[in-house]
């Protein structure tokens, strides 16, 4: 699975770790994450990451 990195402060999404803190589950691909899932770190949106 493809890992994604905000493009904003450099957190880098890994499907295999998911975040379950936010309620993302390990082994979720980026596709498959909710539509109000933000970026842990500063809050962005999906829109701001990029595929790593």
């Amino acid at each position: 699975m493809d890992r994604y990195i905000c493009e904003v402060c450099g957190y880098v999404y890994e499907p295999e770790q998911g975040d379950p803190d936010h309620g993302v589950a390990p082994g979720t691909p980026f596709a498959s994450l909710p539509a109000h899932w933000v970026c842990p770190l500063c809050g962005v949106g999906k829109e701001q990451f990029s595929k790593d």
